[in-house]
């Protein structure tokens, strides 16, 4: 049995982490309980310089989990972006397996990677995740609520989920064959944030495949107040556009729709000063809106039995589209404002 153990492919779990203490210990306690052979994994956490208490809770589990290999690697700059790149060069798997320290993993979370990732003969596989509230808060409930809604999250399929296998144009997190980033490179620096998404995108124009496994399964934490969840979906809109001042492209058209929805209010919005046309315009967009956020409410009211949500869910909606949309727009005027400047 050792040694058909021994046999097993070598895995590189890397997971970029700061101020994550809240998360870190629950993470590497799912790790700890995979039935994939503890003997045949390293974990590289990449911690960028926490100021909180990670960093002691990594090392505790250092010295009390014998049963995990887990190195803890510094990222003086910080970001997921160059922690990526510093786990991957110091590991030693044939299989590398990025997780994120806000998610905890089903327990065969790991052997079904390998086993999707060699069975489709795919670059990369991702599972489903499964959206959970941190705190016991209607609030962070209807967070939860709104990023596994194919209202709150559009046509992400890792969010939302499959009925069985698919090829897709990302995933979470991702296990990946070592030979990809020796074909295309690492992650890209200069993104803070969706660094993930532009590398999958870089994959697939080079050909690689990457397979949505819903049977593999992570549970993920989001924001747990509306004005964290409003300013997290506000990066991540910037973090869009902002890339194409330096000619990256790091989306997909479905996560432009948020730009398109609030620059479609806000330009009616002017234009109906000016012109009747374009103010019934604006109540058409702003009516349509409400609608669709009310019966997706409506919907998640029968589901809990939970009326409380008729209130909520349309706010936590709100800070996903236009937090998202506005972001973007940011990004796409810094853009204008560098080209203008040239």
């Amino acid at each position: 049995m050792k040694n058909s153990q021994n046999s097993l492919t070598f895995i590189s779990i890397i997971i970029p982490c700061r101020n994550e203490e809240k998360f870190i210990g629950k993470c590497l306690d799912s790790i700890l309980e995979q039935d994939y052979p503890k003997e045949r994994i390293e974990i590289l956490v990449i911690d960028g310089i926490s100021e909180d208490k990670t960093r002691e809770i990594i090392k505790k589990f250092q010295t009390t989990k014998p049963k995990l290999q887990i190195r803890l690697l510094d990222n003086p700059r910080k970001f997921t972006s160059f922690a990526f790149n510093v786990g991957i060069k110091e590991a030693g798997g044939d299989i590398i397996i990025l997780m994120g320290a806000h998610a905890s993993y089903e327990k065969d979370y790991i052997s079904k990677c390998v086993r999707f990732l060699k069975e489709y003969d795919a670059d990369n596989v991702g599972g489903a995740m499964i959206t959970l509230p941190w705190e016991n808060t209607i609030a962070a409930k209807a967070i939860a609520f709104t990023l596994s809604n194919s209202f709150g999250v559009g046509g992400s399929t890792f969010r939302k989920g499959s009925k069985g296998p698919k090829w897709v144009d990302t995933v979470f997190g991702g296990c990946y064959k070592r030979e990809v980033f020796n074909k295309i490179g690492l992650f890209n620096e200069i993104l803070i944030r969706n660094q993930d998404l532009e590398f999958n995108l870089r994959l697939r124009k080079a050909g690689g495949k990457i397979l949505l496994a819903p049977d593999i399964v992570n549970y993920y934490y989001p924001k747990s107040n509306f004005r964290e969840f409003f300013a997290h979906n506000f990066k991540d809109g910037f973090w869009v556009t902002n890339p194409l001042m330096f000619g990256i492209k790091a989306f997909g058209w479905r996560h432009l729709m948020p730009l398109f929805f609030v620059l479609g209010l806000i330009g009616t919005a002017i234009l109906a000063i000016f012109s009747l046309f374009f103010f019934w315009l604006f109540l058409l967009i702003v009516v349509s809106y409400l609608l669709a956020s009310f019966y997706f409410s409506v919907k998640i009211v029968v589901k809990e039995k939970d009326f409380r949500y008729l209130f909520l869910m349309p706010i936590a909606f709100a800070c996903r589209h236009i937090g998202y949309g506005l972001g973007s727009i940011l990004g796409l005027g810094k853009l204008l404002i560098s080209v203008g400047g040239r």
